[in-house]
């Protein structure tokens, strides 16, 4: 892959208001036109913890630099791993409520495989990877949520050593 298709396909942004899934979507094709498959993936905040519990808010903060440069990264790595044309990363910062969109990835490509795996691996990534401090906020109050045992094991994956990608 060249370093000019990276700086060509590559978006990754912060987004600190609601995130327009179908305008990023749309962004996506007229950045990369002419492409047969487009695969796109969009993470929204549940209404129940993990514990079953009502959530009132997800809360991601965030350091704007490194923050961004985390969200950079992974994008530019899921666009040098895989024969995919563009790669687009929006995730959000600050409080959110149940149903808006944490996060969009967009990725384009000549063939679907390769466009799936690639969104596939960014989430992974961006699930574990991606600098943020979560909270969540509910009736049972207020705590901090990492990573799970099962992010964890998603992304082992991807790793050299696991995986023909």
């Amino acid at each position: 892959m060249t370093d000019e298709k990276c700086d060509k396909g590559l978006h990754a942004e912060l987004a600190n208001t609601v995130i327009d899934a179908a305008a990023r979507l749309d962004d996506l094709r007229l950045r990369a036109p002419g492409h047969g498959a487009v695969v796109s993936f969009q993470g929204t905040v549940r209404p129940v913890t993990k514990q079953g519990e009502p959530l009132e808010k997800l809360i991601l903060d965030h350091h704007p630099r490194m923050t961004l440069v985390s969200l950079q990264r992974i994008a530019e790595a899921g666009i040098k791993r895989f024969d995919v044309s563009a790669v687009s990363v929006v995730h959000r910062c600050g409080a959110m409520v149940p149903g808006e969109v944490i996060v969009f990835v967009g990725v384009t490509g000549d063939h679907r495989r390769e466009a799936f795996l690639a969104a596939d691996y960014l989430m992974d990534r961006l699930k574990t990877e991606a600098v943020f401090w979560k909270r969540e906020l509910g009736p049972f109050g207020e705590r901090w949520i990492e990573p799970t045992d099962r992010d964890r094991m998603d992304l082992e994956r991807w790793n050299e050593k696991n995986a023909g990608h």
